[in-house]
């Protein structure tokens, strides 16, 4: 906090009176250069230390993708024979006999931490705009692939909750009912492949991110 004290000394005419103002300014725009400094300074440290953290966790994002990816395409698989275990149920819907459906998925998480903080700090704030635009792309990315891992997840249970209560031996859901299991689970397939492609096109923002900034 800047404080301004008045002469200890009786001012005697103008020329005085310029002298103390003139003294006064020059102390103030001091006292502002060295508390601008010390800002900037405790500014740049602060960037300085959220980038070296999102470095590091957008490092160990990247490296998950790839298990993100085999995951999804190994729901792909199952959810295919999921889709033909149906087809068999609604041509020959009196057979007891069947292939239970599975459920087989995987939701790996990214982390964030770095960048809530970044965030709550003010850190971002700080940034050139382009840096802080490419995290901000980066984790928005991010965000959706968990928003649709989620999706995925649910819609998965809703498509073959008909399923889980019934023992082997029991009816088959018929009719109708199994002709509904089967879209859902058509339109889950439709869902896993828009996230593949969502999972790819993060994997290639990664790629591009780390190629300009290899820490």
């Amino acid at each position: 906090m800047l404080e301004v004290h008045p002469p200890s000394e009786p001012v005697h005419g103008w020329r005085d009176f310029l002298i103390h103002l003139a003294t006064i300014t020059i102390g103030l725009l001091i006292a502002l250069s060295l508390e601008g400094c010390v800002e900037f300074w405790q500014h740049r440290s602060l960037v300085h230390e959220a980038e070296e953290s999102l470095q590091t966790e957008i490092n160990a994002n990247a490296r998950e993708l790839d298990g993100a990816l085999d995951d999804v395409r190994k729901e792909q698989e199952v959810l295919r024979r999921d889709i033909e275990v149906m087809k068999k149920i609604i041509a020959h819907p009196k057979e007891e006999n069947r292939e239970d459906l599975t459920i087989n998925f995987r939701i790996r998480t990214f982390n964030n931490v770095s960048w809530k903080t970044a965030e709550s700090t003010g850190a971002i704030s700080y940034m050139p705009y382009e840096r802080a635009k490419e995290y901000s792309n980066l984790y928005g990315a991010q965000n959706e692939i968990d928003v649709a891992e989620h999706q995925a997840v649910r819609d998965t249970v809703l498509a073959i909750a008909p399923f889980l209560g019934v023992k082997k031996g029991e009816p088959n859901p018929g009719g109708e009912e199994a002709v509904k299991i089967a879209d859902r689970l058509e339109i889950l397939k439709a869902q896993l492949m828009f996230l593949e492609s969502q999972i790819l096109g993060l994997d290639d923002e990664f790629k591009k991110f780390l190629a300009r900034h290899p820490g």
